[in-house]
C-alpha cells in the first residue's frame, strides 16, 4: 500500500464506481422486458444471465425443508443467535405515534404506519449471504411490515443456497423467488403474474442491481444506491499492525473496487501495516480481488497530528470506521460522518457484519455525510394529524387567510373564512 503524507493538497481516495452508459441502457431494456412480458421475461433473463432454467419462480416448501439437511446444528445456532442480537438492537429504534392537545382544543400529532409490502434482494449465485437476509428482514419485521418478499439469483442447478433458505425460514419468510439481477428489481417494482409489486426494495447487489433500483425509484421506494464496500481505520502507535492489515483486507476481498484506507499519526505504524498487507495477501483465497482493491483504492495516510487525522476521516465519510487508538471513546464526539463506528482493538469490522446487532447495510461513497444505516424507520411512513376546534379557528383564522392571500391563493383564504361566517 502506498504511504502518503497527509497535507492540505492531498486528494483523499474514495471509490466512486458508477454505471457506464451501456450498463444503464442494458438495465433499462431489462426493466422494459419484465414490464411487458412478466414471468416469461424473468425465465428468459435468468437463463441468459444466470445460466440456469427456472420454471417455478417461487421456492417450494419442499426445497426449504430439504435445506435444513445441509446446514449444521452449529451454524443454525449461530444464525439464531445473530438474529436475536439484531432484533434486540432494532427493537430500540421503534417510534410511536403521538398526539398533543392545546388549551384551545387543537389536537396535533403524528401517526407512524409500517409499509404494507417490502422486497428484499439477497445476493447469490456464486456466494450465499444469510447475513444480508437478517439485516434487511429483521428491521422490517420489527417495524411491523406484514408482507416481505425475498428474491435471490439461483445457483447453476436452479436452486438457492441452503443457508439462505434456512435463514429465511428462521425469520418466517415464505415468499421467496429464484430470480436475481435487474430483472428481480423490475419484478418487485412493477409486479408480474406470480410476483406482486412492493412498496420498497432493500438489499445490496451488483452494479446492475444498483442501477435498476435507481431507475425504478419513484415507482417504489429504495433503501439506497450502494457502492463498493469501504473501510477506514484511524490508528495511532498503540494499534497492532497485524490486526489493522487483516481488517483492511476484510473489506478489500469484497470487490476490486472496494476501498481500504488507514489514517494514522505514526509513520512507523504505517510502514508496519503496509508490510503486513503484502504478507497477508499471499495466503488470502481471494487474493486477486483484494490485491486489485488495495492497488486501486487502498491508501495509508500519515497525519501530523490527531486532529488532522480526524479531519481526514470526516472528509472520507466512510461506510465502516474503526478507531484503534489509546483512548477511542475520547475521539467519538469528533466523528461526524461514518456509517458504523467500531471502537477499540477488539471491535473488528466483521463483528458488525454478522453478529453484534447494528445493521450492516450502510451508506457508501461518502453518503454517510447525510445518510444513516438501514433501520426500523426505513420501513415506516408518517402521517401528520391536525384537528382544529372552532375556538382555535376563530382565534387564528384571519391570520391563516392573510397568509394565503400573501401567496395569491384566494380560494385557500375563503375556505377558512367561510367557516368563520365571512363571505366574499
Amino acid at each position: 500500500m502506498k504511504i502518503i503524507r497527509l497535507t492540505k493538497d492531498v486528494t483523499l481516495k474514495r471509490s466512486l464506481a458508477a454505471g457506464t452508459k451501456q450498463q444503464q441502457e442494458t438495465v433499462k431494456a431489462i426493466i422494459e422486458q419484465v414490464k411487458n412480458n412478466g414471468d416469461e421475461a424473468l425465465r428468459q433473463l435468468t437463463e441468459r444471465y444466470d445460466g440456469t432454467e427456472v420454471r417455478q419462480l417461487l421456492v417450494s416448501e419442499e426445497e426449504t425443508a430439504a435445506a435444513y439437511q445441509s446446514v449444521s446444528k452449529e451454524a443454525l445456532a449461530i444464525i439464531r443467535e445473530a438474529r436475536d442480537n439484531i432484533r434486540d438492537f432494532h427493537s430500540r429504534q421503534v417510534q410511536q405515534s403521538w398526539l398533543t392537545t392545546k388549551a384551545d382544543g387543537t389536537i396535533l400529532g403524528q401517526k407512524v404506519t409500517p409499509l404494507d409490502a417490502v422486497g428484499v434482494y439477497v445476493p447469490g449465485g456464486r456466494a450465499a449471504y444469510p447475513s444480508s437476509i437478517l439485516m434487511n428482514v429483521v428491521p422490517a419485521q420489527v417495524a411491523g411490515v406484514e408482507r416481505i418478499a425475498m428474491v435471490s439469483p439461483p445457483q447453476k442447478d436452479g436452486t438457492l443456497s441452503a443457508a439462505v433458505l434456512v435463514t429465511a425460514r428462521e425469520l418466517g419468510i415464505t415468499e421467496i423467488y429464484k430470480i436475481g439481477g435487474a430483472q428481480a428489481i423490475a419484478a418487485l417494482a412493477f409486479g408480474t403474474e406470480t410476483i406482486r409489486a412492493v412498496d420498497k426494495i432493500v438489499g445490496p447487489g451488483n452494479i446492475y442491481v444498483a442501477l435498476a433500483k435507481q431507475q425504478v425509484y419513484g415507482i417504489t421506494a429504495i433503501d439506497m444506491i450502494a457502492g463498493p464496500s469501504e473501510i477506514v481505520v484511524l490508528a495511532d502507535e498503540t494499534a497492532n499492525p497485524e490486526h489493522i492489515a487483516a481488517d483492511l483486507l476484510s473489506q478489500a476481498e469484497h470487490d476490486p473496487l472496494a476501498s481500504a484506507v488507514l489514517v494514522t499519526t505514526c509513520e512507523k505504524a504505517a510502514e508496519a501495516v503496509a508490510a503486513e498487507v503484502v504478507k497477508q495477501l499471499e495466503s488470502l483465497p481471494k487474493k486477486t480481488i483484494a490485491e486489485a482493491a488495495i492497488n486501486g483504492y487502498g491508501a495509508i495516510y500519515v497525519a501530523d497530528d490527531l486532529q488532522a487525522a480526524i479531519d481526514a476521516v470526516n472528509e472520507l465519510a466512510p461506510e465502516h470506521l474503526e478507531i484503534v487508538v489509546s483512548s477511542p471513546w475520547d475521539i467519538l464526539p469528533s466523528i461526524r460522518h461514518a456509517g458504523a463506528i467500531f471502537l477499540g482493538a477488539y471491535s473488528s469490522e466483521p463483528v458488525g457484519d454478522y453478529f453484534a446487532g447494528p445493521n450492516h447495510v450502510l451508506p457508501t461513497n461518502g453518503t454517510a455525510r447525510f445518510s444513516s444505516p438501514l433501520n426500523v424507520e426505513d420501513f415506516t411512513k408518517k402521517s401528520s394529524i391536525i384537528s382544529y376546534s372552532k375556538a382555535a379557528l376563530e382565534a387564528h383564522g384571519e391570520k391563516i387567510a392573510a397568509f394565503a392571500r400573501l401567496e395569491g391563493l384566494e380560494a385557500h383564504a375563503r375556505a377558512v373564512e367561510k367557516r368563520l361566517g365571512r363571505n366574499r
